[in-house]
């Protein structure tokens, strides 16, 4: 998990970067450049929140998943444990 978003950082800081470079070499005016920046970071912006959003999502399914699987699992050893105790 920690990798992924090591991944996920590097993939918006490059294409923060790259937004940013295309922009500041394209001709433009001054005014005209500060909003295109300024919507690009808008823009990258909204997508790491949703990324966000789709990462905590995901972490909650996994919680889910596995205090299920730890549930179960207790249901079985206590079973076990009762079947040789009895």
């Amino acid at each position: 998990m920690k990798d992924n978003s090591k991944i996920l950082g590097a993939l918006v800081l490059g294409a923060a970067a790259g937004a940013v470079l295309g922009l500041l070499f394209a001709p433009a005016k001054g005014s005209e450049l500060r909003k295109k920046i300024k919507d690009n970071a808008e823009d990258l912006i909204d997508e790491l929140a949703e990324k966000i959003n789709e990462g905590k999502e995901t972490i909650a399914d996994l919680r889910e998943k596995a205090m299920a699987k730890a549930e179960a699992m207790k249901g079985k050893f206590e079973n076990e444990h009762e079947k040789n105790h009895s």
